[in-house]
């Protein structure tokens, strides 16, 4: 009886056990699940066939790809006629590859993300491996802000010698501006042709001077802000004349889209127009064949942000300048200063928004988002 009572007594512990066992396995099922759908991370995982065992939705907005369709293929099938070393998974992460907190850009149509990659294998409990995971966190904001940082360094920097210099190199403009004007007056009353041209050609490198002393002024002393609630699709709407009169110089085409109903967002009205108007200029006269400008107003309702794309079909920006374009006085045009979209920036950053560059090589988009 004793025996019977013990061995009763162990087949309740080893059941206990079991369900004990059982209930743990199903705790850390379910833990993975709601991982894989709540956490702040692109998950994926793979089997030692290189097949894609699962996704996380997040995994799947980064890479634009749809989970249902792609579980069970191969990834290298998934990349398309992309070539091998440009895949954002190697295959050689099934050969116990470690990478932790490796940048890499991924353009998503016609967004790019920043993100941090870490990778690893899996195994069991003998040692072998049988599969990997790879963990994607998007690092865009932060790395848009660290650089934003070190442009308004920069800016600052700038500024300070601007508003040092500015009156003293704008007092003898204006007196050499004034004295060629009479020049101008009265070589043209004399008919003396060439020398008029001469003098037209120095007055309007004044002007350019001018024009950039002024963006140095702009730099230097805080701009009244007027702070209001406006529609951005109303702003993009008044300049849309403005814009289109520009394209036709250039043989492009304006289109234009927006919503009905778009949230209101806070900002200064002058300046969100000049951000617009030169990111469109900048668009237009990257276009010297003619072309498409399309202007497209959205709501990002998941994070909470108005959108405005700037796309122009023009030959695109290259990766290796690409990074450089917010930079104080870089510039491809053969004229420009390279102030205009840095100060873009600035005002953008100033209202709590952010404005994005993607290029393919074959356009460039804009993206200006703005919180609302």
């Amino acid at each position: 009886m004793v025996y019977e009572n013990e061995a009763i007594a162990g087949g309740s512990s080893l059941a206990a056990s079991i369900a004990a066992e059982g209930q743990s396995l199903s705790l850390l099922q379910r833990f993975a699940d709601s991982f894989l759908r709540d956490v702040n991370l692109g998950v994926i995982l793979v089997d030692t066939q290189y097949r894609l065992v699962d996704i996380s939705d997040l995994a799947c907005h980064f890479l634009g790809w749809q989970r249902d369709r792609l579980l069970h293929r191969r990834v290298n099938e998934l990349f398309g006629e992309m070539p091998t070393e440009h895949h954002l998974i190697q295959r050689s992460l099934l050969e116990g590859v470690v990478v932790r907190n490796h940048a890499v850009s991924w353009m998503n149509g016609t967004y790019r993300y920043d993100l941090l990659m870490d990778s690893n294998v899996l195994r069991d409990e003998t040692g072998a491996i049988v599969g990997a995971y790879v963990l994607l966190k998007d690092v865009s904001n932060l790395r848009s802000l660290e650089e934003q940082v070190q442009r308004n360094d920069r800016l600052a920097m700038v500024g300070q010698i601007a508003a040092g210099t500015a009156h003293e190199i704008r007092n003898p403009l204006t007196s050499i501006k004034g004295f060629l004007q009479m020049f101008k007056k009265t070589l043209t009353e004399r008919g003396m042709t060439k020398e008029v041209d001469y003098t037209n050609i120095m007055l309007s490198e004044i002007n350019r001077i001018n024009e950039l002393v002024g963006e140095f002024l702009l730099l230097s002393k805080p701009k009244h802000v007027s702070i209001e609630q406006l529609h951005v699709q109303h702003v993009v709407e008044e300049l849309l004349p403005i814009i289109r009169n520009e394209a036709a110089l250039y043989d492009v085409q304006v289109q234009y889209e927006a919503p009905h109903t778009i949230p209101s967002v806070v900002a200064d009205r002058e300046l969100l127009k000049q951000v617009c108007l030169n990111i469109a200029k900048n668009g237009i006269e990257a276009m010297v064949d003619g072309g498409i400008l399309h202007i497209q107003v959205k709501v990002d309702e998941a994070g909470r942000r108005v959108l405005v794309d700037v796309h122009d079909s023009g030959p695109g920006i290259p990766a290796f300048l690409i990074d450089k374009i917010f930079d104080p006085f870089f510039t491809t045009k053969q004229n420009g200063t390279g102030l205009g979209l840095s100060v873009c920036q600035r005002i953008i950053h100033d209202i709590g928004g952010t404005i994005r560059v993607a290029s393919k090589g074959f356009g460039t988009t804009f993206t200006i988002a703005i919180p609302y």
